[in-house]
């Protein structure tokens, strides 16, 4: 997981690439779409507004998608782990780009203004005190296409 300071900071790290662009053009329009309705730019990317204040009880992978998170308010804990230090608990399955495991990992929170890239080699679950809202985005592990298409 890498946690990112600010959107500069992110368009820093991630200058290159349409679906980084994506990205900071979908965060650009966060104020036109209702939290929790789905939009996406193309292809590669979809995304909501979501206030949370659930806290998971199992980690999530992924696997065909990045999942990029923009905090807008508030702080939440993430804990996140290796996949192959985690045990499964429901297999992967195409159709969601999602498998559920359990174990421990490793706890960081992050606040208002700050950005995480989950890595598809790792899992992670949300851990909520309060209530939070983001900016999930779903991108696309290939560039910039769909290869199925």
């Amino acid at each position: 997981m890498r946690i990112l300071d600010n959107l500069e900071h992110f368009k820093q790290v991630y200058h290159s690439g349409r679906k980084w662009q994506r990205c900071v053009e979908a965060i650009s329009n966060i104020d036109n779409i209702r939290p929790g309705v789905a939009h996406s730019i193309g292809d590669s990317l979809s995304y909501r507004v979501e206030a949370d204040s659930t806290t998971d009880a199992l980690f999530v992978g992924h696997r065909r998608y990045f999942e990029v998170h923009y905090y807008l308010q508030g702080q939440q804990k993430i804990e996140y782990a290796p996949k192959a230090q985690l045990q499964t608990v429901e297999c992967y399955r195409d159709e969601t780009d999602r498998e559920y495991l359990k174990g421990i990992g490793d706890t960081v929170q992050v606040h208002e203004g700050q950005m995480i890239v989950c890595d598809n080699s790792e899992a992670y679950r949300f851990i909520c005190d309060a209530p939070v809202k983001k900016v999930v985005l779903r991108v696309t592990i290939e560039d910039g296409y769909f290869l199925n298409k």
